[in-house]
């Protein structure tokens, strides 16, 4: 068994045939101070994750660090499960995945068996291209706005879609991601949470801190002068009691719930309208919020979105440089601080 593979991608079943092999369980890993560095690894990967986008890398010359860092990928897993959270699923999912991807550009020998495990069907030819069936590839690139990704532009023949190394590492990244993403929360029993507590606390103050800064509003509560106008208008309707189209209110709650507002605040301000009817905003408003399906709600439409279901109000010159609604109140407020790829 090539160790040194079953450690750079700890996903694999081998690696967990690795860990089995040596004697390694679940229980020992959340107690057993022979797996100290495992756990500390764990954490470290969840962290790096949330600040950084992508897993750190460690050292993996000797057996024992190639079995820690086999070790670590279940923890940090219970340690996402235990969160229960979908901004962090989904940010640890594409650390993992990227991490993968960041490997494979230096380890072209793995990329069939990576292949073969998240199921993409794909063959390398005499050219050393890769083939991979269009299903695969339509199912892993609608994600892609890229016009360069439609599978009009692709070269397609008989059922397969011809890739460099480079794109289809992309694609495994989007295999890799949906995988982890399907597969959270594990269940985990309450004594490892119990074990875990302070690795989740820790975890916890790091989100809420991440996500304040993350927010369009840094965490400082909503201004109505820095709302796009479309919002404005919308805002102003809900409130002098025009009947709003689902389209609009579906995008102002969302919109809210985006800057942070709670169901409170956002009820709130409807409740300003003078036939307000507090059962059935309630209803609207908890569903558009996840506050009713105990999840994260729903992502507020980008402006492509809001024109084509003719509620885009009144644009100004600032409007006519963003994509999402979400960027004028980040402009306007001045929290631009954020990464291009937390734009919505």
């Amino acid at each position: 068994m090539d160790s040194l593979q079953a450690a750079r991608y700890p996903f694999l079943r081998v690696s967990a045939k690795y860990a089995e092999d040596n004697s390694a369980d679940i229980e020992s890993l959340m107690d057993s101070p022979s797996y100290e560095s495992a756990r500390k690894r764990g954490l470290e990967r969840v962290l790096s994750a949330i600040s950084q986008h992508i897993v750190s890398d460690v050292p993996l010359l000797q057996e024992y660090d190639r079995l820690m860092e086999i070790l670590s990928y279940p923890y940090a897993r219970m340690i996402v499960s235990c969160m229960n959270d979908r901004f962090l699923t989904k940010r640890y999912a594409l650390a993992e995945a990227s991490r993968m991807n960041a490997l494979l550009s230096n380890d072209r020998g793995s990329e069939m068996t990576l292949s073969d495990e998240l199921g993409v069907i794909s063959s390398v030819d005499n050219e050393g291209m890769i083939n991979m069936h269009f299903s695969d590839y339509l199912r892993f690139s609608h994600v892609m706005k890229a016009v360069e990704w439609k599978l009009i532009n692709t070269d397609l023949k008989g059922g397969f879609v011809r890739l460099s190394s480079d794109k289809f590492d992309r694609l495994l990244q989007n295999a890799l991601q949906e995988r982890i993403e399907s597969e959270l929360p594990l269940n985990v029993p309450d004594m490892f949470k119990k074990a875990m507590r302070s690795d989740l606390d820790h975890v916890s103050m790091v989100l809420s801190d991440t996500k304040m800064k993350l927010s369009p509003t840094g965490g400082e509560g909503m201004k109505q002068d820095y709302l796009p106008p479309c919002m404005k208008a919308i805002l102003a309707s809900a409130q002098n009691g025009v009947n709003l189209p689902h389209s609009a209110r579906f995008a102002l709650v969302s919109y809210l719930n985006a800057l942070g507002l709670s169901y409170e605040q956002i009820i709130g301000l409807f409740a300003q309208s003078p036939d307000f009817d507090e059962s059935k905003s309630s209803y609207q408003i908890k569903h558009i919020t996840g506050e009713e399906r105990g999840r994260e709600g729903y992502t507020p439409p980008e402006c492509s979105t809001m024109k084509t279901n003719g509620i885009c109000f009144d644009p100004d010159n600032l409007c006519a440089a963003i994509h999402h609604p979400l960027i004028y109140y980040r402009v306007k407020s001045g929290n631009t601080m954020q990464k291009k790829e937390e734009d919505p």
